[in-house]
């Protein structure tokens, strides 16, 4: 299922997420699975991908990522078929749609207020550690208090359980990120991402935050999530200034 995400940006920019709900793939990576790089077969995930196209009327092309994790920031100026090795994607080009893939990852699309600028994110924890966001805010002609910034669903903190050395990259990155952590009985901590990339989006200078904080891995029926299933397909969100 495709949904638009509307009343947040400026008219002429679209903001779209996807569920697994629709599409064609088949189990486990039932139904709209939009990741080619999860084991489906590839004549079905070029099937989701077309439905999604269709479903934008962008009239452009979108421009799909090598996410591997890390802070690295691509700057669009033309759509590259071979997908960059990179967690972020700017552009100025109208037509153009930036997407990012996730399975428990949280998903970030930026627009500044004029609707000329956008960015997408894949902010799992590794690259909001390694400070992908100032990465991408730095790619702005504008400044940071006049961009817009929309989080996505991902996994929710009651599920996102990690060790202490991933709090102490957090904290190293900012103190005051501490809150962002509750301590558990076996020495871990449930970490919420949603706290984390709003409070790291605010020292930056954004203030314009909406969120769509639904749990991934606890909406089976509706999201994929790696952490849950392992072996999944990934959902799509998406953004472009329209032509």
């Amino acid at each position: 299922m495709i949904q638009l995400i509307e009343g947040i940006a400026p008219e002429q920019v679209l903001l779209a997420t996807t569920s697994r709900e629709g599409g064609f793939s088949k189990p486990p990576y039932n139904n709209f699975n939009l990741g080619d790089h999860v084991g489906d077969d590839l004549a079905l995930v070029t099937a989701n991908r077309q439905l999604l196209y269709s479903s934008l009327n962008i009239n452009g092309q979108i421009q799909w990522l090598e996410q591997i994790h890390g802070s690295d920031v691509v700057n669009v100026i033309a759509h590259q078929p071979v997908p960059p090795r990179a967690d972020a994607a700017y552009t100025k080009q109208k037509g153009m749609a930036l997407a990012i893939l996730t399975a428990d990852c949280l998903p970030i699309l930026l627009s500044n207020k004029l609707g000329t600028e956008i960015a997408a994110i894949h902010a799992g924890w590794r690259p909001l550690a390694a400070d992908i966001l100032t990465a991408t805010i730095d790619k702005f002609d504008c400044p940071a208090n006049e961009i817009i910034a929309w989080l996505g669903p991902c996994i929710g903190p009651d599920a996102f359980e990690v060790g202490p050395e991933v709090k102490a990259q957090f904290l190293s990155l900012n103190s005051k990120l501490n809150s962002a952590f509750n301590a558990t009985n076996n020495g871990k901590y449930l970490a919420n991402l949603h706290v984390l990339a709003t409070r790291l989006l605010q020292v930056k200078g954004i203030t314009t935050i909406h969120a769509m904080p639904e749990c991934t891995h606890s909406n089976t029926q509706k999201y994929f999530s790696y952490r849950r299933d392992g072996q999944t397909g990934r959902m799509a969100s998406v953004i472009a200034i329209k032509p």
